[in-house]
């Protein structure tokens, strides 16, 4: 009896060291970098819910009467949307658990595979031209915007190249690079679409910014932008571009005409006041307001559901903003860093265009917004980007006990 309960005292004595001994070495493994792994940003997951189930609620009501005065189902944008919604949250999921480091090795086939898709929409008959503007491409039924999907192709490229530092003369940067974006952004101003363009460049210069880029350099290129911009303004821009600032100044010149959305927008606003006239009482989607589950959808929400709606919304997406640049600063590796601010400028930057447009803070752009006008590409590609965010929230830079010592 006395060797057998020496026997089992050894070997549980054994075990235990063994034990240990894993114990140890997982943490070694799992902490050497500095960087340990926790679960996605809950507060950005939850955010992006909200935003997206606003979204649902928006477009029914803002497209069901037209639907019915077209004689369609009443809810076929919502169920549209929905099935968008599906492949986003696929894509989603996918980015979440994919390593977003292993992204750096497909930015180059990524980028090409954009300007391919651009080409077709620019110059053969696969484009579909809506409202004046070529921008979106039928593939085998499905009809697709590719001016979406250069955002994140844009936020790959700098990211990949600004690393390791922020020299924009670098020979092989320039052609690994800054000649893609180059190609992106001409072929999209050729749509024309100068709203997406400077998207964009505000994107491309917030990167190089966040990067460590020199300031003088920066300030340079701003001034000869704005010459650019000036020189642009009388010999580039088109009329209709044109008459859209004008119009935005003064509404009141032509009501009925170049005028007539920014002047129903503002009506929109106007009738909601504090609280909205409630959820599907809207008077402005009768007709009244074009494109209203597109573009100027933040305008019948603010009808709805009044300026509490409105700042529960722009709440929202300061809330994503927020997480974002949190989750950037807590990234362990520039990639991730430049990844995370890209995204999160790229959304925040976009929703703060549509929400200026629709009261009438800036001129008209063609700029959804994200996770809640109607359009299938900017779901799926902003869905996309925020399984980014949360694969990258899953590392946190934390200062931990020597494993020897545990």
């Amino acid at each position: 009896m006395k060797k057998e309960e020496e026997y089992s005292r050894k070997m549980s004595y054994q075990k235990s060291e063994k034990l240990r001994d894993h114990y140890i070495e997982r943490h070694k493994r799992r902490y050497s970098s500095g960087a340990i792994l926790s679960a996605p940003d809950k507060v950005l997951l939850i955010t992006v819910a909200f935003l997206v189930i606003i979204g649902f609620m928006a477009i029914f009501s803002a497209s069901a009467p037209k639907c019915i005065d077209e004689g369609g189902q009443p809810a076929q944008f919502l169920i549209k949307q929905v099935i968008c919604f599906v492949v986003g949250f696929i894509g989603m999921r996918f980015f979440t658990n994919y390593d977003y480091k292993k992204l750096a090795d497909w930015t180059t086939v990524f980028a090409g595979i954009i300007i391919v898709l651009l080409v077709l929409v620019d110059f053969t008959p696969l484009g579909v031209m809506v409202n004046g503007a070529k921008r979106w491409i039928n593939l085998f039924g499905f009809q697709l915007q590719p001016s979406e999907f250069a955002k994140p192709a844009v936020v790959l490229l700098l990211a990949t190249i600004f690393r390791k530092d922020a020299n924009l003369f670098d020979q092989n940067k320039w052609t690994g690079a800054f000649l893609p974006i180059i190609f992106m952004l001409g072929l999209i101003f050729i749509q024309p679409n100068l709203s997406m363009v400077i998207l964009l460049l505000s994107v491309s210069v917030v990167m190089f910014l966040s990067a460590g880029g020199s300031l003088k350099l920066f300030f340079s290129c701003l001034g000869a932008g704005i010459l650019s911009v000036i020189v642009a303004a009388t010999t580039i821009i088109k009329p209709y571009q044109m008459q859209r600032i004008t119009t935005w100044q003064h509404p009141e010149l032509d009501p009925q005409g170049a005028g007539y959305n920014i002047i129903q927008s503002l009506i929109a606003f106007a009738s909601g006041g504090l609280t909205g006239v409630g959820y599907g009482g809207s008077i402005q989607k009768l007709s009244y307001l074009p494109e209203c589950h597109t573009d100027f959808i933040f305008a019948i929400i603010a009808e709805e559901l009044g300026w509490i709606g409105c700042v529960m919304i722009i709440g929202l997406f300061w809330t994503l903003i927020h997480r974002g640049f949190i989750i950037a600063s807590r990234c362990p590796d520039m990639f991730g860093k430049l990844l995370a601010v890209g995204i999160t400028f790229s959304l925040g930057f976009q929703a703060f265009l549509n929400i200026s447009v629709a009261s009438s803070f800036f001129p008209t752009t063609g700029v959804p917004l994200p996770f809640i006008s109607y359009g299938g590409s900017s779901l799926i590609v902003s869905l996309c980007m925020v399984g980014v965010l949360l694969n990258i929230s899953k590392k946190r830079i934390k200062k931990i006990r020597n494993a020897e010592n545990v």
